[in-house]
């Protein structure tokens, strides 16, 4: 297990110092506690949030590790106490505390930091809290990677391997945390709505049993301008990538070892399409005891691509159940612009929304366009603040292949503020879709049906970076981006409200806060 952790890759050490500069006073966190006089807050207070269940027993490992050094009150398992709960009880009481005269509150909650640990859908939880509650002075977020793509964690220099757990590493990590520095991205709003089914099974995952990633779904009440009779309505948030694939099974079997190493390679960090996905997350969930190691972990990742025939698709059946025959695709360039139909040409199978310049493990779908293509089709550079959202298609794992290449990409199709996918009835019985890591099989329509995905830009959240940091911020050079300035979101608020249309009255909320409950049935424990 050791040979699979490891400290942040390519980070310079920085001096973690007294562990005080990190601790939170009693009184701070709890209410009922004495409370202390200090002579000064703490330089770098920190929340640490964990999912135990993530990484094998790496999760429940680190939680002992940072509790030893910061204390029990500082350190919340998120299987046993939602971080929604968590920091809405932090900000009464400081606010509470800032009204009796209470400058060390002040002084804590200016420069608080919160450190996550788990895969990208736990790390996804947190960004969803954090928006929802809609804090005066938000804290800013550091991701430990725990997960098996960790691509928010990578996307920020925080590396993508599971890290070690002993009480050097962890001081080690608190010191990057404390010289990190923030960086804004953006929040996007998704909203589904589809024809209420009636509750049965969908071996091993019920039709309408939403994944973990998903806590940004909220169903709407009755009462919203957004629910229509016979139809459930949910919305929610993401901030890495919404995926959305098809493949045609193939018939036979496929050993892992019969691939070359490249090709195994790349199925296992590119995890092209949300159908393997949902494949791995379904065998996790029947057979936890066996998902307890990360290389593990990726192995079944390539397997469950193999038996689906993602790298055989095209070539079993040239152009069946690709994008364009499940879904009409709309696109909105700028806020306030018009929709646009999106052609997608028959061949692409697999298609990608991407936030952040790290899908599956570390892969860059769009890349960086060349000039020709930035001036031909007004293509930039896959900013993480402009209020765009990159649109890249997939033929097949063959063509995904062409990430391993210097410059690679896949088939840049668009940069989008909305994104809004209609699906055509009779198409398919299903497809599958995944956010932020978490999968879920979504059933289509049938006879006069309708379903219908949107993606909306709202807002942002601000995470903390380390260095070397892969996500790239419009700001970072203003004089080489300046033909960018039009994309910037600082109008944001501005075009939501210009924006009107029977979807606005949904992109209030993320879903999580106090309205967010992890459904009785859902085992925290094998969440990414």
């Amino acid at each position: 297990m050791e040979g699979e952790m490891d400290t942040v890759v390519g980070s310079s050490s920085k001096p973690c110092g007294p562990l005080t500069d990190y601790r939170i006073p009693d009184y701070i966190l709890r209410p009922d506690a004495q409370r202390l006089l200090l002579d000064h807050a703490p330089p770098c207070p920190v929340l640490v949030f964990i999912n135990s269940g993530s990484g094998g027993q790496l999760g429940s490992s680190l939680i002992k590790t940072y509790r030893e050094l910061l204390g029990e009150a500082q350190v919340f398992d998120v299987s046993e106490e939602a971080p929604d709960k968590v920091l809405h009880r932090l900000n009464v009481n400081l606010e509470k505390l800032k009204m009796e005269g209470d400058i060390l509150a002040v002084q804590i909650w200016r420069t608080l930091r919160i450190i996550v640990a788990g895969g990208d859908g736990t790390a996804s939880w947190l960004l969803g809290v954090v928006s929802d509650l809609k804090l005066s002075h938000p804290p800013p977020i550091a991701t430990v990677p725990l997960g098996t793509g960790n691509n928010l964690p990578f996307s920020f220099g925080w590396g993508k391997k599971n890290p070690c757990t002993d009480q050097e590493s962890v001081k080690s990590f608190l010191g990057l945390v404390r010289h990190a520095k923030e960086m804004k991205i953006d929040s996007w709003h998704i909203m589904l709505r589809m024809r209420a089914t009636k509750e049965g099974p969908c071996d091993p995952i019920a039709p309408l049993e939403l994944p973990h990633s998903l806590h940004a779904f909220h169903r709407v009440s009755s009462s919203d301008s957004l629910n229509m009779e016979g139809y459930h309505t949910f919305r929610g948030g993401f901030w890495n990538y919404f995926s959305m694939g098809k493949a045609l099974p193939v018939h036979g079997h496929f050993q892992l070892w019969t691939l070359n190493s490249l090709m195994v390679w790349f199925l296992v960090y590119r995890g092209m399409d949300a159908e393997i996905s949902y494949g791995f997350h379904s065998e996790r969930k029947k057979n936890p005891e066996k998902f307890k190691n990360q290389l593990t972990n990726q192995g079944t990742y390539a397997k469950v691509g193999l038996k689906q025939g993602w790298f055989f698709a095209s070539l079993s059946h040239p152009s069946s159940r690709n994008i364009a025959q499940l879904a009409s695709v709309k696109i909105m360039k700028r806020a306030g612009s018009h929709w646009q139909e999106l052609n997608i040409h028959h061949s692409i199978r697999s298609i990608v929304c991407l936030n952040l310049p790290s899908f599956s493990g570390g892969l860059n779908p769009w890349g960086t366009p060349g000039t020709r293509k930035v001036e031909e089709r007004e293509l930039t550079a896959p900013f993480v603040d402009d209020g765009l959202i990159e649109v890249v298609g997939f033929r097949d794992a063959w063509h995904g292949l062409v990430l391993l290449a210097p410059n690679g990409h896949g088939t840049r199709l668009a940069q989008a503020h909305r994104i809004r996918f209609e699906f055509h009835k009779g198409a398919a019985e299903h497809t599958f879709m995944r956010i932020d890591g978490e999968p879920w099989k979504q059933p289509l329509p049938k006879d006069d049906d309708t379903v219908v995905v949107e993606i909306s830009h709202l807002g942002q959240v601000t995470m903390l970076a380390n260095e070397p940091c892969k996500s790239k911020s419009v700001h970072d050079d203003q004089s080489s981006h300046a033909q960018h300035s039009g994309h910037g979101n600082d109008d944001d608020d501005k075009d939501s409200m210009e924006d009107e249309d029977e979807w606005e009255d949904g992109r209030r909320k993320f879903g999580a806060a106090d309205t967010f409950k992890i459904p009785d049935e859902v085992d925290i424990a094998h969440l990414s």
